[in-house]
């Protein structure tokens, strides 16, 4: 599963409020943005992003963890519920893609979040995030046409799910 020792060593917390200073910047960088494909408007505004965040934070039906390596914040992972289903997303330092720590941390939260069976949507073009889905045990399930902010056009999204 791990591809390299950028993995190794790596840890989740919870989200405190002073990470979310770091994980906006993780978040800002354009070609993640595009390959998420499913930002939306406080992606590129700070205080709205932490407006955001806090009460995402406040929320305890929301799993929220900051994936770390040596102390450093390498990203995000965490679920939520949207109608009636469990989803996971995760968002990761762009310098620590293809190295298997996207794929780790979401093996880390799956240990963590016992609920299945659990949701993950990607574009369809975002071969990464696919990989890292099915590496953790997710199965194409369908797909759908949706519109993309990140992006400003409709594109179609894979449904994946572990069970």
């Amino acid at each position: 599963m791990v591809a390299d020792s950028v993995a190794e060593g790596l840890s989740l917390r919870s989200m405190r409020d002073e990470d979310l200073a770091t994980l906006f910047e993780i978040q800002r960088d354009d070609t993640a943005q595009q390959l998420a494909a499913f930002t939306d408007a406080t992606a590129q505004d700070r205080e709205a992003y932490l407006r955001k965040w806090r009460r995402i934070l406040a929320d305890d039906g929301i799993v929220k963890l900051v994936a770390e390596r040596g102390g450093e914040i390498v990203g995000s992972v965490g679920t939520y519920p949207i109608g009636g289903d469990t989803e996971v997303t995760y968002w990761i330092r762009k310098d620590c893609w293809g190295r298997g720590v996207a794929t780790a941390a979401v093996a880390l939260l799956l240990r963590e979040v016992t609920v299945r069976p659990l949701h993950g949507r990607t574009a369809a073009d975002n071969v990464g995030s696919i990989r890292v889905l099915e590496r953790n045990g997710f199965v194409h399930v369908g797909s759908e046409r949706s519109f993309a902010a990140a992006r400003q056009e409709t594109i179609t999204e894979l449904i994946l799910r572990r069970d």
